[in-house]
């Protein structure tokens, strides 16, 4: 692997026999930018989707994707980096994850799905989005909207609503620890009944992957102190009697950052594989 360095001055590492090409696109009114690592011959494609900070590109995820023959679009979130619109987020005093949030960035994850497209060769494999934490209510509101999309991976993606998400999270307050001195049931009982800090319209994850006929696959850490695990996993237990195409893979011993490390990874690129190949 060698550093390329790009017109854009952005540092990219480039995995070997890929091409690698700095784009933009519109969406809402302003122009996004990103970078498309691309196999010769990719087996399939991916955009990756942002969780809830101020993000830029994902390269070192989107080279490990692209080494191992899938064509990648990573981009900077809208308001980050080199891409315009206004960040919204808890590092800015706002909410991110009201409905009207969501939304926007599902549209630019749809408008990317457009972008990579026009990026690939004529036979590329089926395209997909590939996302972490928020992502879990991105992604399926982008599927819905784009029907280009062909399958869903989420690394530690909720399948809750937003309401509940920020219940978990402000009960657990990051403690990493927490499952030393706590029970699921004690979880439970928080989702149901705590106050509401914030007032917001909600999003609901399932309610969206019950709309939906793609292929979806999520990884999850036994030990999340971010997303409650066990709900989202029974969730797509229901939504799997009703003969949805999801899937899911728990680690018992990881957190949140599933998407980091290499075991869920390699899962999840093993996945995509396999629903390629199904599609030849």
């Amino acid at each position: 692997m060698f550093l390329l360095l790009t017109a854009s001055a952005q540092v990219v590492a480039k995995a070997p026999d890929c091409t690698t090409k700095n784009i933009t696109f519109e969406c809402a009114g302003v122009t996004l930018a990103g970078t498309v690592l691309a196999p010769r011959r990719p087996v399939a494609a991916v955009v990756l989707v942002h969780g809830s900070g101020q993000e830029k590109r994902m390269i070192d995820m989107a080279t490990r994707l692209a080494e191992r023959g899938i064509a990648v679009l990573t981009y900077d979130k809208r308001g980050v980096g080199e891409s315009g619109g206004v960040y919204a987020g808890p590092e800015v005093g706002t909410n991110n994850v009201d409905a009207a949030n969501l939304d926007l960035l599902a549209r630019d994850a749809s408008a990317a799905t457009d972008a990579l497209r026009a990026q690939l060769p004529a036979w590329h494999g089926p395209i997909g989005l590939l996302g972490f934490s928020q992502a879990g209510w991105v992604i399926p509101l982008a599927a819905r909207r784009n029907s280009a999309v062909g399958f869903m991976v989420l690394f530690s993606g909720p399948v809750v609503t937003a309401r509940e998400q920020l219940r978990f999270q402000f009960f657990t307050q990051g403690n990493r620890h927490f499952w030393d001195t706590h029970t699921e049931a004690e979880a439970r009982e928080h989702l149901l009944h705590d106050p509401d800090r914030y007032q917001f319209a909600d999003t609901d994850a399932g309610g969206i992957l019950a709309t939906l006929a793609i292929p979806g696959l999520w990884l999850f850490g036994g030990q999340d102190i971010q997303a409650p695990v066990s709900l989202s996993m029974e969730h797509l237990d229901a939504l799997k009697a009703q003969g949805k195409p999801y899937s899911y893979r728990l680690f018992p011993a990881l957190g949140h950052d599933t998407g980091s490390l290499p075991e869920p990874l390699d899962t999840a690129i093993r996945w995509m594989k396999d629903r390629a190949a199904r599609q030849r």
